[in-house]
């Protein structure tokens, strides 16, 4: 330890270290405002394209790295008037995870105010009994503990049917583009979660994603109440037609109480269909980018029906290296309930905790995989506990829709590969002999493409 690090913390004696002002300041700088200026809630597309420029998230596991050598492994304090934590130790990440919500309590005071411009009552802005009672009636409609959600035949047609017309669409043009791509995700997304009446209401898609920019701001932005309600308007109308075959038939069959509010659960799924979009897509570059990956993949979709279930294990695994290598949340963010007790010392309740995804993914001391694309990392018989890769989240606050999720982009990746090829420009193009960026804007992706002869 440093003679900066260890006057540092001299006056917190019994405490886990705190950084001093500069390495704060430094920690600031470097990490956390970039994390929150590309934005937590949605993403704003200049500055990802800025931030992949730089390479932003390369600076912040470095930067990271350095503060480990510096203060140790253990949970690392800043010197903010806002008590937050770092945890740079990934076991340390583990816990965390693990004692969630209690200690390390889910919804965090910046999430709460967050969320609350567009899901008040969502699972994940609430705790207690509230949080009891909304994880369980999500656990439910989302069927959180099957491998395969018991509506994936209904499902995973309407998934099919998006991906063909979306293929038909660009084999006209040669062209796969980011906004046609996202255009029929979000089909396909409302017809999932609200039925098939629902395909061309474009107008709850973009409310939800205006109020979630405005969800970037935190308590920094007042809430827009008109445009809450008019957003609260859209979800209900469809719910109340309750479309069997969809999500929304399957809300109509399943119990709630007084406090479950249960059209204040849907903003969450349509909150996190877009980074699974996102994901999708950047599957597709990687698998473009390494072509015997390529191979595998087409391998494993050949003369299957994808809209009946199938064990698409490499599909899967390609969606999830698109998230451990560019995680969708970077930041983890949690509040110490309680004093709780580490190698290096004591933290103190009432501290924000944050873990930053792409450092525990990421970080090239320890991992040897972590600038590779390694889907090998989530099939056959490798345990992906065995490190923290948290693409979506552990503990007992994984995210519910983790399996319906990876269910969805797998077979839309599998379809977009199983009778076409595509091509990137060489400014796009992934070398698969380099190391993988560490930022990869996929707003500005275009495919050329065809049908595979």
């Amino acid at each position: 330890m440093t003679s900066t690090a260890t006057s540092s913390t001299t006056a917190d004696t019994g405490l886990v270290p705190r950084a001093s002002v500069a390495d704060t300041l430094r920690a600031v700088n470097l990490v956390l405002l970039p994390l929150v200026a590309r934005g937590l809630i949605v993403r704003r597309p200049p500055l990802v394209a800025g931030a992949e420029k730089l390479q932003l998230d390369r600076t912040a596991v470095r930067e990271l790295q350095r503060l480990r050598r510096i203060y140790g492994p253990g949970p690392l304090r800043l010197a903010l008037p806002r008590a937050v934590a770092l945890i740079l130790d990934p076991e340390d990440a583990k816990r965390v995870l693990a004692e969630s919500p209690e200690p390390f309590r889910a919804d965090s005071l910046e999430k709460r105010h967050a969320l609350g411009h567009f899901q008040p009552y969502g699972v994940l802005a609430s705790s207690g009994v509230p949080r009891d009672d909304r994880r369980a009636y999500n656990e439910q409609v989302l069927d959180t503990p099957a491998p395969v959600h018991c509506l994936a035949d209904e499902l995973l047609g309407k998934v099919v049917d998006e991906a063909d017309t979306l293929l038909a669409v660009s084999e006209a043009t040669g062209r796969l583009t980011w906004d046609d791509f996202m255009r029929h995700w979000f089909r396909m997304v409302r017809r999932v979660v609200f039925g098939d009446h629902a395909a061309d209401d474009e107008e709850v898609t973009d409310l939800s994603g205006a109020l979630r920019a405005d969800g970037n701001w935190s308590y920094l932005k007042p809430k827009s109440r008109r445009k809450f309600e008019r957003f609260e308007a859209r979800l209900l109308h469809h719910l109340a037609k309750a479309e069997p075959g969809s999500l929304a038939g399957l809300m109509a069959q399943t119990p709630a109480s007084p406090i479950t509010v249960p059209h204040m659960q849907v903003p969450q799924w349509l909150f996190a269909f877009d980074p699974a979009g996102i994901a999708t897509w950047r599957a597709l570059v990687l698998l473009e980018g390494h072509p015997r990956q390529m191979e595998r993949a087409v391998s494993e979709v050949a003369d299957v029906d994808l809209r009946r279930p199938h064990e698409l294990e490499f599909a899967r695994a390609c969606v999830l290296e698109s998230l451990r290598l560019w995680p969708t949340t970077p930041g983890i963010l949690r509040d110490t309930t309680e004093d709780t007790e580490w190698s290096t010392g004591t933290l103190p309740a009432g501290h924000g905790v944050v873990l930053f995804a792409p450092y525990l993914h990421r970080d090239d001391e320890r991992l040897a995989f972590a600038d590779r694309f390694e889907p090998s990392l989530w099939t056959g018989d490798h345990d992906p506990d065995a490190f923290p890769l948290v693409p979506f989240s552990a503990g007992p606050v994984v995210c519910p829709g983790r399996n319906l999720v990876l269910l969805l982009t797998s077979a839309m990746l599998g379809r977009l590969v199983q009778h076409h090829e595509y091509r990137l420009p060489a400014r796009r193009h992934l070398d698969a002999t380099e190391p993988m960026p560490a930022i990869y804007d996929p707003f500005r992706v275009t495919f050329a493409m065809r049908r595979r002869a």
